[in-house]
């Protein structure tokens, strides 16, 4: 078992060097999943995750389809070797919970309408988690089902947010946790909006924080959320002039 480490946050730096309002090194790779209609792979420090599209496509029961728009289903999943504890094969609460959470994400900004009784199928797989694997997870799905050409009324794009301790045990609000700081922090927040319509699709915390703490992380968050939000659409950008 891990020791809690006696600080997350000291002179002025976080254990992984950054500043509290940093996010670790992203990178972002289009067309990863070559039998997909859409894929990504969005990568948040030592978080992978690449998420694939398939669909619109008939939906099989029939039964099952939506009269009057598509049905969007959202898979998550981490691969038993994406932790240093292997993991058990097959989807756990966690899992189900954040395949949830992230299809109703995604129905909020999908013209679902324009494609009735129909199926769209997101799988979003974590093949490396060090923490904030549910909004990488986001953060990659909104390109793929873009790169799937799928009509959106905004891309998502998300960042965490949380509160970590010091040597004095004060608490400091920081973005983009890393494992040990959600795992030892004294808070966290998942956090996603769409920044075309400026909706909140996505808001989750563990943790207590007052108001003016969330009020602060929010606002780091944002911040951080418009410089994504760019790298999403350059990337979307240099697909496309690469197709033509």
């Amino acid at each position: 078992m891990e020791t809690k480490p006696k600080y997350l946050y000291k002179n002025s730096k976080r254990l992984d060097g950054r500043n509290l309002d940093d996010y670790r090194k992203m990178k972002i790779k289009m067309d990863v999943v070559p039998n997909a209609q859409g894929s990504a792979e969005v990568i948040f420090g030592k978080t992978k995750v690449t998420a694939a599209v398939h669909g619109p496509r008939v939906m099989h029961p029939r039964r099952l389809a939506l009269p009057d728009k598509a049905l969007l289903r959202a898979k998550y999943d981490m691969f038993s070797f994406s932790v240093e504890d292997r993991k058990r094969p097959g989807p756990g609460r966690r899992e189900i919970e954040i395949s949830k959470v992230t299809a109703e994400a995604f129905r909020s900004v999908v013209f679902l309408e324009k494609f009735p009784r129909t199926v769209i199928d997101l799988f979003v797989s974590v093949t490396q988690a060090d923490a904030s694997t549910r909004i990488t997870g986001i953060n990659a799905a909104s390109l793929a089902l873009a790169a799937a050409g799928i009509p959106m009324r905004s891309l998502v794009v998300g960042v965490t947010f949380g509160k970590i301790y010091d040597e004095k045990g004060v608490g400091h609000v920081a973005i983009d946790v890393d494992k040990p700081e959600d795992q030892w922090g004294m808070a966290d927040v998942a956090y996603a909006r769409a920044p075309a319509t400026g909706d909140v699709v996505l808001l989750q915390m563990d943790g207590d924080m007052t108001k003016e703490e969330f009020d602060k992380g929010k606002k780091m968050a944002d911040k951080a959320i418009d410089v994504v939000y760019k790298a999403q659409i350059k990337a979307l950008k240099d697909k496309f002039e690469v197709s033509k």
